[in-house]
């Protein structure tokens, strides 16, 4: 399987790059200071380590997502009337009321049975502004926006001066917000991002089939969340202990997958492969304004239209 390029990447050197490389040389002086006070063997060792990750940064450059590896072979995907009826109950205790249940929200997920998919690499965390902003930068593709017309036609619950927070400034995205999850991207956007990926790194980049994107976040096991079966806020960003906003990626180690895969769950949904006709494709995760937090299974999907820029849905990728 081709890996990404070594050579010099074809983009420009940014306030992204700069902000990085700063970012890497702090690290490593961290744990040079930290050898020092321990035994010449583990200094040793921790100088063995340093050196591997500097050569592995030159290799691969900072702004390439990292990924995490998932088997071929079988796992349990969809959900069974006990875990749809756990999840309503769990929306009931945080909305005080039965709107999914009345609406059969979770009836429209596939019954849970064996699925097979073949192996794959997987982005471990969404898209992050700073990765997309190399792309915009390098590229002139339009930077995460929407106006106030087209917000107007989503029809969505969120008024637009919530968005103002997420929007882009000069192709550049808010300040502060640099390692928080990309949104107000349509599902082209990804694509688009996934296409210049490959061209820099030599590999095939493309959004996830919801059967791969359900087994990276949930393992093979059938469990309703990343973490098992049970329900436990602290684990995740949503609205039950977050903040009511994006945070940056990966800062929820207690909900990690099975096989590494973190922010599955809250956050933002994603966008994946999956078409759901008439222009639409099938998000996953939750998000960071979901209470109880039954849409944040790994079973639960629904799908959104192709050219929605919204500020709850961003992406991840498989690398190929």
């Amino acid at each position: 399987m081709p890996r990404a390029s070594c050579g010099t990447p074809t983009v420009p050197y940014s306030w992204f790059a700069r902000s990085r490389k700063r970012a890497l040389v702090v690290r490593g002086a961290s744990l040079l200071r930290l050898a020092a006070g321990l035994s010449v063997t583990f200094a040793l060792s921790a100088g063995f380590v340093l050196s591997a990750l500097a050569v592995r940064a030159q290799e691969v450059p900072i702004w390439v997502p990292e990924v995490i590896s998932v088997p071929a072979g079988p796992f349990i995907a969809g959900s069974d009337r006990a875990e749809r009826e756990a999840a309503y109950t769990l929306d009931e205790a945080a909305y005080g009321h039965s709107r999914t249940r009345q609406w059969k929200w979770y009836e429209r997920e596939a019954s849970r049975a064996e699925k097979v998919t073949g192996p794959f690499e997987i982005t471990r965390t969404p898209i992050s502004n700073e990765q997309y902003a190399v792309f915009v930068e390098a590229t002139g593709h339009p930077a995460p926006a929407v106006d106030a017309q087209t917000w107007a036609g989503y029809k969505l619950i969120h008024p637009y001066a919530r968005t103002r927070r997420h929007a882009w400034t000069d192709g550049r995205p808010p300040s502060g917000r640099e390692r928080h999850p990309v949104v107000l991207v349509s599902h082209g956007d990804a694509v688009a991002y996934a296409a210049w990926l490959g061209g820099q790194t030599g590999r095939r980049w493309r959004l996830p089939t919801a059967l791969e994107w359900e087994k990276a976040a949930r393992g093979t096991d059938g469990r309703r969340f990343p973490w098992g079966d049970e329900w436990d806020p602290a684990r995740l960003n949503s609205h039950d202990a977050g903040p009511f906003d994006t945070l940056p990626v990966g800062n929820f180690g207690g909900g990690v997958s099975p096989f590494g895969l973190l922010d599955a769950a809250g956050q933002v949904f994603e966008w994946t492969a999956m078409a759901r006709g008439q222009g639409r494709f099938e998000v996953r995760g939750g998000s960071w304004d979901d209470s109880g937090c039954g849409v944040c299974r790994p079973a639960a999907r629904h799908a959104r239209p192709a050219p929605l820029k919204h500020i709850l849905i961003g992406f991840r990728l498989v690398a190929e």
